[in-house]
């Protein structure tokens, strides 16, 4: 078949072999229009590519600022990460950082719920008729609960954990400090309030002694120990200094309610922190039946624990009993000098009660900075190789001997001036916080295991001071008429041979106390 070319601007048909044009018969009576072919692109063509050209140059832009905002996206979210990485602040510490932190906060509440009565017993006493034997009731039945709940609140914090010792101890004083303006004029229900505050913070210290045994390396105990008790120091001057005012412009009742809210405040914002460590892991998500067995295993291993306790170990061990002993010594002096002090500035300094209450801030004021120098000393003399018990040693005789001279030179009549007595008496009882780097560490250093018990034990016995000693010195005052003989006589024998007692049979070494059980 021949091929035809259509040609434009013409209206024959090109063959070939041959040529047909217009005048040919076939098509002469017929009339066809003239066609005009152009290669030129039609008059729309170019808007057309413009048209493309701009869609790409669309789709172009469109995916950069997709891209762009990619980025703005990352950009935003690596903000959102590194803000949530620093807020909240703590969120990047170590975690035995935050323990401490937290342990040191609720020892500064618990101080505070301590000295709390000791300012609003004056008023109390005024509206309830209390006479000194009531008040003096009232204010022991605190010592009752702390002296009964060391030993189960070392071997709680054992078993279950520090931490979750002092959670419920907090709660459980907080809840009744908090109730004390209810069952003020009920004199049994007032009593069984403050021996419940007694036990919530009898159980505080077996606690925090665990949690420091178990997180904190030996190189950092002392720090970790001085911070944590160091708060007691703290809690006494912010009780000493917000109760006075408070009772004054708002009434006695106020001080227990804001105290006692500042303790659950304490225990729902540890929930919060804890909540916020702790990862959802769906292992851990049990059923019931696997919680109730949980249960009974832990019922049934408890119900053994005691029997594991190696307490003949425990009495069989000079070291203990040196610790036992030190921790009756230094509590005779420490309570006996925090009841009856501010009656000493008062009465035999002729300081008015103003003047008497600002006094009786500073021993625990000068106590929060000596605690800090006492357990520096104490880490960097361990880190540079000394033998640990030695550096115990060393601390706790300086927490002896120096309220001991102290009070020497305070009880002798050498013509001293008011205020040089006030000095003297607080630079000894300062130094007494070098306590914390001495005995307090002990009980950790000998015992990670039974840290909590073993400090179960000697508090114990540190508690009777608060329930006898206070009142055998108002007892030798009104017999004597003296503060020589009542208050300082009986403080600096104990100071002496407790020192002696100490460098004698105290150590540090750790003791493994189950293979001797």
């Amino acid at each position: 078949m021949a091929k035809l070319t259509l040609r434009p601007d013409n209206s024959c048909f090109i063959s070939h072999t041959r040529r047909a044009c217009s005048h040919t018969p076939f098509i002469r009576t017929t009339s066809f229009p003239r066609f005009h072919f152009h290669l030129s692109p039609p008059s729309n063509y170019s808007l057309r590519l413009r048209i493309v050209s701009n869609a790409q140059q669309n789709a172009k832009e469109v995916a950069k600022a997709k891209a762009l905002t990619e980025l703005q996206e990352e950009e935003v979210e690596k903000q959102h990460e590194n803000l949530s990485g620093t807020w909240p602040p703590w969120k990047n510490l170590p975690q035995r950082y935050k323990l401490i932190g937290t342990t040191s906060l609720a020892f500064v509440i618990c101080n505070m719920d301590k000295v709390n009565l000791s300012v609003a017993i004056i008023p109390m006493s005024h509206q309830f008729g209390w006479n000194s034997t009531t008040a003096g009731l009232v204010q022991s039945s605190f010592f009752w609960g702390y002296a009964l709940s060391q030993l189960p609140g070392g071997w709680l914090a054992k078993n279950f954990g520090g931490g979750t010792v002092l959670e419920v101890g907090v709660l459980i004083w907080s809840v009744a400090t908090a109730l004390v303006p209810f069952l003020a004029g009920y004199m049994p229900g007032l009593l069984l309030s403050r021996v419940l505050v007694g036990i919530g913070e009898g159980v505080s210290p077996s606690a925090a002694t665990d949690l420091i045994a178990r997180s904190i390396p030996l190189e950092e105990r002392s720090r970790a120990v001085g911070f944590v008790f160091g708060g007691l120091s703290v809690g006494s001057v912010m009780g000493l200094l917000l109760a006075p005012p408070l009772i004054q412009n708002l009434g006695w009742e106020s001080v227990f309610y804001l105290f006692g809210f500042f303790g659950i405040a304490w225990f729902l914002g540890f929930q919060v922190l804890e909540g916020g460590e702790k990862q959802l892991n769906p292992k851990s998500l049990s059923s019931p039946d696997t919680v109730t067995n949980s249960w009974k295993t832990s019922l049934t291993e408890l119900n053994g624990s005691l029997k594991d306790v190696p307490w003949k170990a425990f009495f069989q061990n000079r070291a203990v009993w040196a610790m036992i002993y030190a921790h009756f010594c230094g509590s005779w002096g420490h309570y006996n000098c925090l009841s009856w002090l501010p009656t000493f500035f008062s009465e035999e300094l002729n300081l008015n009660l103003t003047e008497a209450a600002w006094v009786s801030i500073l021993p625990p004021l000068a106590s929060i900075f000596v605690t800090g120098l006492a357990a520096q000393l104490a880490d960097n003399l361990i880190s540079r190789g000394i033998e640990t018990t030695v550096v115990r040693k060393i601390c706790q005789s300086i927490a002896f001997l120096s309220p001991a001279i102290c009070m020497t030179l305070s009880s002798l009549d050498l013509g001293l001036p008011p205020w040089e007595i006030v000095g003297i008496l607080t630079g000894g009882l300062a130094l007494s916080s070098f306590a914390l780097s001495g005995l307090y560490c002990t009980h950790q250093d000998m015992s990670p295991e039974y840290a909590s018990i073993l400090l179960g034990i000697t508090n114990t016995v540190g508690a009777v001071p608060g329930i006898v000693g206070v009142a055998l010195t108002g007892y030798l005052l009104d017999l004597t008429h003296s503060w020589s003989i009542s208050l300082f006589a009986p403080s600096i024998f104990f100071y002496m041979t407790g020192t002696m007692v100490w460098l004698v049979f105290a150590s540090s070494k750790p003791q493994s106390f189950s293979e001797h059980n």
